[in-house]
């Protein structure tokens, strides 16, 4: 089994114009996604895949490898898809394709090892990691994607509102979805063929096409916080978290 790492980011975001670039601790955000998606040892490539050829030349100066991908693109998966094919690498329909949102800036190896390995063990078509809510006001956040669960690990639902409910106990852990996604290359594929549905469009949520047509989708839980950048706030927080996060660490002071 191969796998491969794509990391798709485009300046052009609708909440956060250019939080690709922006710095945290002197380093783009985007750089400090590809560093950490390079810790692990598991990945045959770590690509960036991008529009932008600012994204393109921040990545290539740090000496990492980035694919220009199509201005047209509305999903992170059909850039995910692109770059991959871009790539030729002759992947097999097996082969393991991991994208990484580039405003996942808290990714780190311990996660991707454990996305790798939950493929490799069960084989599902689609895996998410998901990571532990903590924060009321992150739980009521309709910017925040919540996830549940069936008792074997399999998604149930995603929405933008506060789910499990708090109505009745307050003590129900909730976890949001991140944008770390792993996909068989077959599935991958087969993904940007599917139409959309309509709890999709509801929630605008993408991978509620996978459960409404009928495809399992499994879940990788972390009890470890994560902030996917969507606004200068974000940043800010990030930073901070950043700033004492053990894998940061380990490039920090080469990578300035």
């Amino acid at each position: 089994m191969r796998n491969i790492c794509v990391i798709p980011a485009r300046l052009g975001s609708s909440r956060y114009p250019g939080k690709p670039l922006a710095a945290l601790l002197g380093i783009p955000l985007v750089l400090h996604v590809w560093h950490r998606c390079c810790l692990s040892r598991e990945f045959e490539r770590v690509v960036v895949a991008t529009c932008d050829a600012e994204i393109a030349d921040a990545v290539t100066a740090a000496g990492g490898e980035a694919v220009m991908t199509s201005r047209s693109h509305e999903r992170a998966t059909d850039r995910t898809q692109e770059a991959v094919e871009k790539m030729r690498l002759d992947l097999s329909s097996e082969d393991f394709v991991l994208m990484v949102q580039g405003d996942e800036v808290l990714v780190n190896p311990e996660m991707t090892d454990r996305m790798v390995g939950i493929y490799k063990d069960t084989r599902p078509d689609v895996v998410n990691l998901v990571s532990r809510l903590y924060r009321p006001e992150d739980q009521d956040d309709p910017n925040t994607v919540k996830v549940v669960a069936a008792p074997n690990g399999n998604a149930l639902y995603f929405s933008r509102a506060p789910i499990p409910s708090r109505a009745r106990s307050k003590s129900s852990a909730a976890y949001q979805q991140t944008g770390v996604i792993g996909f068989s290359w077959e599935f991958l594929k087969k993904f940007s063929t599917l139409p959309q549905t309509p709890l999709e469009i509801a929630e605008s949520v993408d991978m509620l096409r996978v459960l409404e047509h009928g495809f399992p989708l499994k879940l990788v839980f972390t009890d470890v916080e994560t902030i996917g950048v969507d606004t200068p706030e974000d940043l800010s927080r990030a930073e901070v978290v950043l700033s004492t996060d053990e894998f940061t660490a380990s490039y920090l002071e080469t990578a300035r």
